[in-house]
């Protein structure tokens, strides 16, 4: 089994890297956020790697990440979820990449509005990624911090959130917002939250 590929990145696509070494190229494919982060062709490069078989058999394809956590993510979306092989758990992968933190958290408390309103996953994905990973997600490392899901169900701040989703504002802004205004941590009413978070969005 392939642990990483380390080389010269060849050249890229959206959905796929050519990395040379040893006077080989390796055909993988990344996610967009992964290509968003990659450096110029030409420079080097190392991508964890996730072998694929088709399910009939047959051809080998090589799944690249940047870190052993996110691999770790998406063998456990390819494993756990019903009816999702490695290009879906790709596709969920690419979501989850805005903050895996925030993912696993919203898992362990089963909130399907923000898996929906931060990720964007439809209601019925959001639910069958809770069923599914609700009671194995916590032995997946993570290492960037959460950025939307410390506001708490039944505070000021979540109020704020739910009052300005209902102004039209995105779920993901609304968040951002009001985590920018609570930061410092001092005591503010709904509204007081609201009026600061309106001068930002």
């Amino acid at each position: 089994m392939i642990d990483y590929i380390s080389g010269i990145l060849a050249y890229k696509t959206l959905n796929t890297v050519v990395i040379e070494t040893a006077g080989i190229g390796y055909s993988v494919s990344i996610t967009t956020d992964t290509f968003n982060k990659l450096p110029p062709d030409g420079k080097p490069v190392k991508l964890y790697i996730m072998e694929s078989a088709g399910m009939y058999g047959g051809v080998i394809s090589y799944y690249g990440f940047l870190s052993r956590e996110e691999r770790d993510m998406f063998i456990l979306l390819k494993d756990e979820v019903p009816s999702t092989g490695a290009k879906k758990a790709m596709e969920y992968l690419d979501k989850i990449s805005k903050s895996f933190a925030d993912f696993k958290t919203a898992v362990m408390k089963r909130d399907v509005s923000m898996l929906s309103g931060i990720f964007g996953f439809t209601k019925k994905t959001a639910e069958k990624l809770v069923a599914a990973l609700k009671d194995k997600i916590a032995g997946v490392a993570v290492k960037d911090s959460a950025k939307w899901s410390n506001i708490t169900v039944g505070t000021s701040s979540a109020e704020a959130v739910a009052a300005l989703i209902s102004l039209g504002y995105k779920e993901i802004d609304a968040r951002e917002a009001v985590n920018k205004i609570t930061a410092d941590g001092k005591e503010l009413s709904v509204e007081q939250i609201i009026t600061e978070a309106l001068k930002i969005l």
